[in-house]
């Protein structure tokens, strides 16, 4: 063992050496490791952030928002499902929904967005479950994010209100009264398809807060929404989609309508 340790130590020797001339013969400036980090080196200064400004109170449009309505004209930004003027009506400032006017949608269609609506059902209460201040706000015309009167209201979980409808029910119910203003704060991901066309590379994903609490949190859709049947994994390849708002034969009124494209 002895004269195996030595002759070990007389072979690394002159590798050492050797390596350690090498290191005499390299240009100026060459470093073995890696300079040291600093906290310069992990900072990004080029594009600058762009500067928005924000609503003047919570829940108002910023300054990068298309308002989509303001409480006066919705036929700017609103026709029915057939391009035409809508039924609906104008009401102290809010859109109210006529039973047998069928939905109204946007005339412009997005893909990723941030959606800030107001809603409110009828504060004289008439009927009960799903006849019930019921409507909907549909992303891109296919997704449903049901509105419906869910105080003391029970109905099956993923039809109450702030569900993505019959497909997730809202971690919480954070409903007000009848008759008072509610809000939804909608974050959507349109989803993304594969090259065949008719099966998602990466489905939707939704996340709403109500009245200022989170109750669905980046859920991803199995599909278009449906009244009856099992959404499917995989559907037909769509591009940009309205806004929809669902005519359900409730007078359910909206307000404070913007959305900003992400």
């Amino acid at each position: 063992m002895k004269y195996r340790m030595l002759f070990c130590a007389l072979i690394c020797v002159p590798v050492l050496s050797l390596a350690q001339e090498q290191q005499k013969d390299m240009p100026p400036g060459y470093q073995k490791q890696p300079a040291p980090m600093t906290p310069q080196m992990t900072e990004v200064w080029e594009p600058e952030v762009s500067v928005i400004t924000p609503g003047d109170q919570p829940g108002m449009p910023p300054s990068d928002a298309i308002v989509l309505f303001d409480g006066t004209d919705v036929n700017k930004e609103w026709v029915d499902s057939r391009g035409n003027p809508t039924k609906w009506i104008v009401k102290d400032g809010s859109l109210v929904c006529v039973k047998g006017s069928g939905v109204v949608q946007t005339k412009r269609t997005f893909n990723d967005f941030q959606l800030h609506i107001e809603w409110k059902t009828p504060s004289e209460v008439s009927g009960d479950g799903q006849g019930r201040g019921n409507s909907g706000v549909y992303l891109q015309g296919l997704y449903e994010i049901q509105v419906l009167d869910s105080y003391n209201n029970r109905t099956y979980r993923q039809g109450q209100a702030g569900s993505l409808y019959k497909q997730y029910a809202p971690m919480v119910n954070v409903c007000r009264k009848p008759g008072e203003w509610q809000s939804y704060d909608v974050i959507y991901t349109a989803p993304r398809f594969g090259n065949d066309s008719t099966v998602y590379f990466t489905p939707p994903r939704v996340t709403v807060i109500q009245n200022g609490v989170l109750i669905q949190n980046n859920v991803s859709l199995r599909g278009p929404t449906l009244y009856i049947g099992i959404p499917e994994y995989s559907v037909k390849k769509h591009g940009p989609g309205p806004v929809v708002l669902q005519d359900h034969g409730n007078p359910v009124a909206f307000r404070n309508i913007w959305i900003r494209e992400l």
